[in-house]
């Protein structure tokens, strides 16, 4: 088995000193750094390199430069995907999103993970589990997504929430640890105005 293959199948693998591991990386954070250079008018460039970087897109997507992610190729993203500045995608597993999804400022979404012992962690060893996320899913500002979570669909994260564990459908959920607050209901409908002609 590969490093590559070893980590895809959810063993500890070398994901700092592996040569084709850290090829992959370095041609990820190229394209990485293109993208974040390009002028937001350049909307041709951006949607060709966006296109480069993430391995499955749906539908329609915005990503707000800056954006960051490992490989790229393990990202896949449903229609209707929106994220804002300062996006961090750790793909070391697959990270799946599904269809109107929205994201805040600040997010990370880890599939990685280091070992709990020293000796391991000092030869390079990670842990890549993946992280998958349902429609229609929001995630306020600073959210920070762990190794191994699943998220429903139709589900609000609020801002500053680190989530460790899974969220299930018509939550909404925050906190450190992240934590279902309360349902969603169709009392949230009336939560903002609604502006009408007269």
């Amino acid at each position: 088995m590969t490093e590559w293959e070893k980590g895809q199948a959810g063993y500890l693998y070398d994901a700092n000193y592996d040569k084709e591991i850290v090829a992959a990386r370095t041609e990820c954070a190229d394209l990485c750094y293109e993208y974040n250079n390009c002028r937001p008018s350049d909307t041709v460039r951006r949607n060709e390199l966006i296109r480069k970087i993430i391995g499955e897109i749906q539908g329609d997507l915005v990503v707000t430069s800056p954006f960051y992610c490992d490989y790229g190729f393990n990202i896949s993203v449903g229609k209707n995907f929106y994220t804002n500045y300062n996006c961090v995608i750790l793909d070391g597993a697959k990270v799946r999103f599904g269809d109107n999804v929205f994201i805040a400022p600040n997010c990370l979404f880890t599939t990685s993970g280091h070992p709990i012992d020293a000796e391991q962690r000092g030869q390079g060893l990670e842990i890549a589990l993946p992280i998958t996320v349902g429609n229609d899913v929001w995630f306020g500002a600073n959210v920070c997504v762990l190794p191994g979570v699943t998220i429903g669909d139709n589900v609000v994260i609020g801002a500053g929430s680190v989530v460790n564990k899974d969220i299930p459908s018509g939550a909404v959920a925050v906190g450190n640890p992240c934590r279902v607050l309360r349902k969603i209901t169709e009392q949230d409908k009336a939560k903002y105005p609604i502006f009408a002609e007269k």
